[in-house]
This record gives C-alpha cells, sequence and structure tokens, in this order.
C-alpha cells in the first residue's frame, strides 16, 4: 500500500518528558561512557555543567518515552512488522541536562519509494525544545517494506 505524499508536513502531538539522573547513568554506562562527567553531579559541576549533561543520542531514548508512539504508523495503515530502521541523524543546538523537562515535536519531512514501491521510506523530524530553547533536531528514516513485493 503506498504511503500517501500527503502526510508530508503532518505533526503527532507534542510530548514533555524530564531526563533522570538514574536512566543517564545507566545509559552512560550501558554505552561505554566511562568519564565521570556523565554520572557524577560534581563532576559534571567541576567541568562547568549545571548537572549531568545529556549525552547526544540520549535523546532517541527519551524519544521513546512518547506515550503515543506507535500511533503514527498504525494510523498509516502500516504493520510494524515490516519496518526498518534506514538512518538516523543528530543537530544539536544546545546542551540538556539531567532534571530538564524537553519536550518532543515530530514532523514529516518526506516520503518517497525505491525499488519500484517495494520499499516506502518515511523521513521525520523530531524537534527537542527545552522550554523556548532549541535543543536538538532528531531526523530519523523508516523504511517500510512491501511484503507482497517479489511474490
Amino acid at each position: 500500500m503506498p504511503i500517501d505524499p500527503a502526510v508530508i508536513g503532518t505533526r503527532t502531538p507534542a510530548f514533555s518528558t524530564v531526563a533522570e539522573r538514574g536512566r543517564l547513568r545507566f545509559f552512560a554506562d550501558a554505552t561505554g561512557q566511562h568519564d565521570p562527567v556523565y554520572s557524577d553531579v560534581a563532576a559534571a559541576e567541576a567541568a562547568g555543567h549545571r548537572d549531568l549533561p545529556i549525552p547526544p543520542t540520549f535523546l532517541f531514548c527519551l524519544e521513546m518515552d512518547d506515550p503515543d508512539r506507535g500511533s503514527f504508523l498504525t494510523g498509516l495503515g502500516i504493520d510494524v512488522r515490516t519496518i526498518l530502521h534506514g538512518g538516523q541523524r543528530f543537530d544539536f543546538h544546545a546542551q540538556a541536562y539531567a532534571g530538564d523537562t524537553l519536550t518532543f515535536t515530530t514532523e514529516v519531512k518526506d516520503v518517497y519509494a525505491k525499488k519500484g514501491g517495494a520499499l516506502e521510506f518515511i523521513v521525520r523530524a523530531t524537534h527537542v525544545t527545552r522550554g523556548d530553547t532549541p535543543i536538538a533536531t532528531l531526523t530519523s528514516t523508516i523504511v517500510v517494506r512491501d511484503p507482497k513485493a517479489g511474490q
């Protein structure tokens, strides 16, 4: 089923979440970030931060806190068993810290097909803000496989 290009420009409802210290410490440990600036508040402050800084890719983890994260694909009639991760990019504007309340707003930037429609691509940009301050733009590409292609 082709994805209607009219979906370009649509936005999902914004949601907010708090970056908690415990999750940041766990993430830093799990990803091998052994610099104490990511786990020890005193070390972070000594390095000039006001709290534990959020590692760049942790924003993607916080994006998963969206209470309606599956509704976008479901609303398009896409079976999640047919999707693949196609790419990801992070553009940073300001540092975020433990304790910050961050708001995520996602917009569809593009849709296109390849291989005669066997693969469809959805490019989405998620804008992360702290109040009025832009923190980052997370761009992700979802690949949707047509399960009937090649049959």
